[in-house]
């Protein structure tokens, strides 16, 4: 699996591990096991390959491989590569899609292109 130009990965939720609450960082964290809860953080998460990931997630930039359900707010981007599976609203202001990647929900982005992500809400994504 090629994984984009990142910082070096600071924390790891590796194959087999399980994990529910908030989790908040700094850095590049990478998930691959089970996660559901809370994520925030103005850095880069990576979601690989057979993780699954049921979450709303707040992050400057995600990188995603495996299974999300929940609503994702990436002002920097998101870029969604195969296997990939999300369930849930985004929002973004540079958002990829690869070939064989599912995605089923709503996207927002940056209507004026200045590289500012706009304030949206996860309420506002999902019309709640």
């Amino acid at each position: 699996m090629k994984m984009a130009a990142t910082n070096e990965i600071n924390a790891l939720l590796g194959r087999g591990s399980e994990f529910e609450g908030k989790l908040t960082f700094e850095g590049t964290v990478r998930i691959d096991g089970r996660f559901k809860g809370e994520i925030f953080s103005k850095d880069v998460l990576v979601i690989g390959e057979g993780a699954e990931v049921e979450a709303e997630i707040k992050v400057s930039r995600v990188i995603v491989y495996g299974n999300v359900k929940g609503n994702v707010y990436a002002p920097e981007g998101i870029s969604m590569h195969p296997p990939a599976r999300i369930f849930g609203s985004v929002a973004t202001r540079s958002l990829t899609i690869e070939e064989g990647v599912i995605f089923e929900g709503a996207c927002h982005m940056n209507k004026n292109g200045t590289g500012q992500a706009e304030a949206v809400e996860i309420g506002e994504m999902d019309g709640t």
